[in-house]
């Protein structure tokens, strides 16, 4: 079994929107790991506290770099695999109806769990099926939508490459959870929150009224640049705002940490959204 915690952030940012995040873990690991996390917050005063990007201040910035670190050490060791999903303000998508932008939640969210983790290539030459399980933070969506989204991933069932590889989704295993339960939600959402923090320049962002920038907005700049730092310790010459590179397709499955730039198909670019123009 693998499990799979999602997360949604920002979804109109200046530059960027629409950002998803996933975090993964092998049944074999998930004791360990949940352990591991939970020491991390008793051991740094968060016990009670939902770890949250917007919550980032000068107070929990030291226990929050000690969750940034329980996670990247994690991630070098494999133990666990995260994704970072964004779509650049730049790219719009031509023709999309009035009926397609209302559902850009449940499409792109699609897009996110088919080919985000690369889980085609998670069962290769294992004979008995692989089930995966689907943790999603509460859905924005009513009743019939939320049916509808569930039967449209219960859909990729029915595709090539994961009928291939025996990868089975069950309509049990795709569930909501709270995230102020939800250990692994809480970690994904200080590094998900921190990648839109820094593509959207808010880290330049100054109050109305003030000459210099806020305390918190430099605190939240040091804590995105100590992820920045872990994660380059992972992958040298890292760039935040484009798709990880791979020597081979199985580097989206066998790779713990990746991003994803999204460039929708039959989409024109609009430089006028770019950082470079608005300077």
């Amino acid at each position: 079994m693998k499990y799979i915690w999602l997360d949604e952030s920002t979804r109109e940012g200046e530059f960027y929107s629409n950002f998803y995040g996933g975090i993964l873990i092998d049944s074999k690991d998930l004791h360990d790991v949940l352990q591991i996390m939970q020491r991390c917050v008793d051991e740094n005063g968060l016990t009670g506290h939902e770890i949250k990007w917007q919550k980032v201040n000068e107070k929990h910035y030291e226990p929050y770099i000690k969750v940034v670190d329980t996670v990247f050490d994690l991630l070098e060791k494999n133990r666990i695999k995260m994704r970072i999903f964004f779509k650049s303000n730049q790219y719009d998508v031509l023709g999309l109806s009035k009926e397609k932008k209302i559902k850009t939640y449940q499409m792109l969210y699609y897009q996110f769990v088919k080919h985000a983790f690369g889980l085609q290539y998670a069962n290769i030459d294992i004979q008995q099926p692989l089930r995966v399980h689907l943790s999603f933070d509460e859905m924005p969506l009513h009743n019939d939508d939320k049916k509808e989204f569930v039967e449209c991933l219960m859909g990729l069932n029915k595709i090539k490459e994961f009928m291939n590889a025996n990868v089975r989704f069950a309509e049990s295993d795709i569930v909501e959870v709270d995230s102020s339960t939800s250990l692994p939600l809480q970690f994904l959402d200080l590094i998900l929150g921190a990648m839109s923090f820094r593509l959207n320049n808010k880290h330049k962002i100054i109050q109305e009224g003030c000459r210099v920038r806020g305390k918190r907005t430099r605190v939240k700049e040091s804590l995105y640049k100590h992820i920045n730092h872990r994660i380059r310790m992972i992958r040298p010459g890292f760039n935040i705002g484009e798709s990880t590179g791979r020597r081979t397709d199985e580097d989206v499955w066998t790779e713990s940490y990746r991003h994803w730039s999204f460039k929708p198909y039959h989409s024109e670019r609009d430089f006028s959204k770019s950082k470079g123009h608005k300077k």
